[in-house]
């Protein structure tokens, strides 16, 4: 089953991933106020993302989940391990031009994920705390910085074994522990009646106070947390901060909660306005969200790179934002223009013909 306000979510993550991404490279000088709601996206727009494609996983294997037919069950489970396989190899494919892709880490979430669709909805759950509660362990015993200068943003030894599956597994922008969390919660999320409109709103007031309890405790942990020096105080942010990187418990708390929260919003704002013309432009949009992706990289920060190589990362925040506001409003119309002739967008397409 399609529910049109999981399309419509996808599009808010994904314009709000442009957004965040642009800043990142494009460069963010003389920010202001703006820096201020620039960041408050960072780490929001990609948790959001992911947890959707959990949701997605979900309405996806319904079938075969509730009808417990085995071949269907073997053959639903190969064609998402294939998507792994293929999302993670084109991630890849220009990881050399834009560091900070979400797509191979999304591969192996996926092949995580896979070993909960046929199980209680509970236990999807339950992994997801389990990533989110052993990440703070994981960090006791391997030092977070190994491999980076966050001066430049560059990973040193990311072509090493040893420094890929470190970046990968433990301390890349968006690494599987504790990240996969965020697909797992969507995968628990996507298990309930979504066509329920008592459900759903039920789960947007349980999501919202958790995020509102996480939000506040992570204020009053800062507020009450003093460090000796500027080193200390850095670290006390990180760890009582709702920062993405470290990703610790209080961000995976808040980015989960505040997902399930939008997404259970556009739900039932969709329901009830389908027939508006921008919400149509926004559902199309978001199932263009893979070709959207790409294209942001390779086209949108093409251009500026083609343009003047010498310029990037010394743009004001303005021209940045401005910038990703104006691609974002391009890939809504080529979206709705685009499935006036086809019923997928162009990478999609070619996903669904390799996975066949």
């Amino acid at each position: 089953m399609r529910v049109l306000g999981i399309d419509f979510a996808r599009a808010l993550a994904i314009i709000g991933m442009i957004i965040v991404n642009f800043k990142m490279v494009i460069g963010a000088n003389d920010g202001g106020w703006l820096l201020s709601l620039a960041d408050s996206l960072s780490g929001k727009a990609a948790a959001l993302f992911v947890t959707l494609a959990g949701v997605g996983i979900a309405l996806m294997t319904q079938k075969a989940y509730q009808t417990k037919d085995l071949s269907l069950r073997e053959i639903v489970k190969y064609k998402l391990l294939k998507r792994s396989v293929l999302l993670f190899v084109v991630g890849l494919s220009y990881i050399a031009i834009w560091p900070a892709d979400i797509l191979h880490f999304y591969g192996v979430y996926i092949l995580i994920t896979s070993f909960f669709i046929y199980q209680k909805r509970q236990y999807s759950l339950i992994a997801a705390l389990i990533f989110i509660i052993a990440y703070p362990i994981l960090m006791m015993a391997i030092d977070y910085d190994l491999g980076w200068n966050f001066d430049t943003l560059e990973y040193l030894d990311f072509w090493t074994i040893k420094g890929f599956l470190r970046n990968l597994l433990y301390n890349g922008f968006h690494p599987v522990f504790p990240w996969v969390a965020f697909m797992l919660v969507g995968l628990w999320y996507g298990r309930n009646d979504l066509r329920d409109a008592v459900v759903v709103r039920e789960l947007m007031r349980r999501s919202i106070l958790v995020f509102l309890i996480v939000v506040l405790l992570s204020k009053f942990l800062l507020y009450n947390s003093i460090g000796v020096d500027a080193h200390e105080n850095e670290l006390l942010q990180a760890v009582f901060g709702l920062s993405p990187m470290p990703p610790l418990i209080l961000y995976m708390l808040a980015g989960s909660s505040l997902s399930i929260a939008i997404i259970s919003f556009c739900i039932l704002g969709v329901d009830r306005y389908r027939e508006r013309y921008i919400v149509k432009s926004f559902v199309n949009t978001g199932r263009l969200a893979l070709t959207i992706y790409v294209a942001h990289v390779v086209l949108g920060m093409g251009i500026v790179f083609g343009y003047d190589e010498s310029m990037i990362g010394k743009y004001t925040l303005h021209f940045s934002v401005g910038y990703a506001l104006i691609f974002s409003v391009l890939c809504v119309i080529f979206s709705n223009i685009w499935l006036t002739y086809f019923k997928s967008g162009p990478l999609e397409w070619l996903f669904n013909k390799i996975l066949g």
